[in-house]
């Protein structure tokens, strides 16, 4: 049922995530000829929880479209990279999650590249 006036309110799903890149599938194209390519990113941090800090050290999996991907399929494996996107189930069969990216950072002695997928729409 939607809340008065008609229009859904709107849920958040925003990830704002660092790390090295661990693998890179080869760029595909989805049946529209939409540029693809799956990755996975290594992410290592100190987080507090409960007034203690704790060690993360995580992977996980994700997938770029277009431009990012373009941008995505000529990085070198173990690039430092600060990613923005969201989350989403890898397929209907598949309910684990995957990080689609919207937005990459190059990070750490490179130059500072960033690549918007709302500006390269424009």
């Amino acid at each position: 049922m939607a809340p008065k006036g008609g229009r859904e309110k709107r849920r958040l799903n925003r990830v704002e995530l660092s790390g090295r890149l661990l693998e890179l599938s080869a760029l595909r194209y989805t049946p529209a000829g939409v540029p693809a390519l799956e990755f996975r990113l290594r992410h290592e941090s100190e987080q507090s929880e409960a007034g203690n800090l704790r060690k993360v050290e995580a992977e996980i999996g994700g997938i770029a479209f277009d431009t990012q991907a373009r941008l995505l399929a000529g990085t070198q494996l173990n690039t430092a990279l600060l990613l923005h996107g969201f989350l989403a189930a890898k397929s209907k069969r598949s309910r684990k999650l995957v990080l689609h990216v919207t937005n990459i950072e190059f990070i750490e002695g490179q130059e500072k590249e960033t690549e918007n997928a709302s500006a390269a729409q424009r």
